[in-house]
């Protein structure tokens, strides 16, 4: 299939001239064709009016319509093919096993948000009837529903360029809310973006929306991207990337004469506790299941094992030594992108030459760009002391952090920053100690798992994929899950409103069919 190489305005496609973009095959540095231009200020601005003049056509279609146009994007992703799947590994250096698997899941995430507009629930519909005759004040009558914030501004991701990424979950999310969509798209997978791009943009015309409902852009910089979210239509920003990339945003929104919020979700350590008798009885277990969980994907995942925390002592270094034992023959994998390497190897060596620092285990080296595993380990004294050993390493990379004891543990954990996930290892005998810490954790990440691994994010009503800063911006929000949708909805409240002028969701009849609070309580769907 031939890559169209322009920028996606509406329903039309438009050959980008600032600057120019290629792809490269991160496992041998090839540049990929075709080149893509970046967008000007004008692009920009087109896009922009376009997003605006959907949005109150948009943001009113039936929630039929909304969930058939959703369903329609995952029909036109799949009908591109095998196509998608061989760009993308030439953009990514991922295998065909793990984007088949992430193609699944996008058109999972946009078939789970078609759900949830069909069911209606998201509007969170609220009636309190008048009272008249209440003393010694009458009571007026309120009815609530949420609404859609407004045109929504998504970059694209680089370890998910496609689940998190052009057709991913902040735009399905996003949409399925009835925001319409800006995506600036990652540079480093320009032909896979377009390629979701025309896709969803073929969904808006199937569907008769409105054509400002999307637009793709490409930057040669970071020029345009700024300005797309300090544009005065842009209401809500959905980012995923680096912790730097992310606080530039939230400054440029905060900066704003409105400002607005950004859901960025971006570093995490996600730190693994092992207790005592889970290591006396299945130390080596969790050794290698720890070691494939750390180099999985190259270790490219926000949810990467990359702290953990365990008394020290004989059963530890059992551990250690199956994690050794099973990353000694883990070959080298290549990473996304030249500059992401770059930063892993960099990150990784200044660890092997740090002076507070034991290197226990190496993977097989590699070709350039490859990521070589490693596990490190320091003391809790350390850890706690030198600040450049609490941040993230993106890749297959670890510390071990000894502990003298469990209330070592307990307090490590309150120190640490906000964070995605945190693992427990337990058995049965450690659940009492388990429970002193469970507090802490809560009040750390966003999820919490027993006797697995963060690596691994399922796509349901109950996930949370978000945490405190910096593992999110607003660790209120999860970028995974049905209730993703909630970040770009805000309420509204409507007082003696005649039924005629009322919104559809809170009118008497109820020609929604919605289960609505009635006086707080839950009325059936119907």
């Amino acid at each position: 299939m031939s890559i169209s190489a322009h920028l996606l305005i509406g329903a039309r496609a438009v050959a980008g001239t600032n600057g120019t973009i290629h792809g490269i095959n991160p496992a041998n540095g090839e540049t990929l064709e075709p080149a893509f231009g970046g967008a000007t200020p004008d692009d920009l601005e087109q896009a922009c009016a376009l997003a605006w003049s959907a949005f109150d056509v948009y943001r009113e279609t039936t929630l039929e319509a909304r969930a058939a146009f959703l369903e329609r994007i995952a029909e036109n992703i799949l009908a591109i093919g095998d196509a998608l799947i061989v760009r993308c590994m030439a953009e990514s250096g991922l295998p065909r096993a793990r984007l088949e698997g992430e193609r699944g899941r996008t058109v999972g995430q946009l078939r789970l948000f078609a759900a949830v507009v069909r069911a209606g629930d998201f509007l969170d519909a609220r009636i309190d009837p008048a009272q008249p005759q209440r003393q010694p004040l009458a009571r007026v009558d309120l009815r609530l529903r949420n609404i859609p914030l407004g045109p929504v501004a998504v970059f694209g991701a680089s370890n998910f360029p496609l689940a998190f990424s052009v057709g991913g979950g902040d735009t399905a999310s996003a949409l399925a809310a009835g925001c319409p969509v800006i995506v600036k798209a990652h540079s480093a997978h320009p032909g896979t973006s377009v390629l979701v791009g025309r896709a969803i943009q073929q969904a808006v015309a199937d569907c008769g929306l409105p054509e400002g409902t999307f637009s793709l852009l490409f930057d040669s910089g970071r020029a345009i991207g700024q300005a797309l979210v300090s544009d005065w239509r842009i209401k809500a920003v959905g980012f995923t990337g680096s912790r730097g990339g992310g606080t530039a945003l939230m400054h440029l929104a905060a900066a704003r004469h409105e400002p607005i919020p950004v859901y960025a979700e971006m570093s995490s350590i996600n730190p693994v506790l092992l207790f005592p008798q889970a290591l006396a009885t299945r130390a080596e277990q969790i050794g290698q299941a720890f070691a494939a969980a750390l180099t999985l994907g190259a270790g490219q995942f926000c949810t990467n094992p990359g702290l953990i925390l365990a008394v020290d002592g004989p059963d530890l270094e059992r551990f250690i030594g199956a994690a050794e034992a099973a990353l000694s023959d883990v070959p080298a994998a290549t990473m996304l992108t030249p500059g992401i390497h770059h930063s892993y190897a960099g990150a990784v060596q200044a660890l092997c030459t740090h002076a507070d620092v034991t290197v226990e285990a190496r993977g097989q080296s590699g070709a350039p760009h490859q990521g070589q595993a490693a596990l490190f380990s320091t003391t809790a004294q350390a850890f706690r002391r030198r600040a450049e050993l609490q941040g993230e390493t993106f890749g297959a990379a670890s510390l071990i952090v000894r502990c003298p004891d469990l209330e070592t543990v307990r307090q490590i954990v309150e120190e640490l920053e906000g964070q995605l996930t945190a693992a427990l290892h337990v058995d049965e005998s450690d659940y009492e100690e388990a429970a002193k810490i469970l507090p802490a954790l809560e009040r750390r990440v966003g999820r919490i798992l027993v006797n697995g691994f963060g690596t691994g994010v399922e796509v349901g009503h109950a996930m949370v994929h978000g945490g405190p800063f910096p593992s999110t911006s607003d660790g209120r929000s999860t970028s995974v899950g049905s209730n993703a949708i909630a970040r770009f909805l805000r309420p509204v409240s409507y007082q003696d409103v005649p039924d005629v002028l009322l919104p559809d969701a809170l009118k008497a009849a109820n020609p929604l069919g919605l289960a609505r609070r009635l006086d707080g309580s839950l009325q059936a769907a119907g």
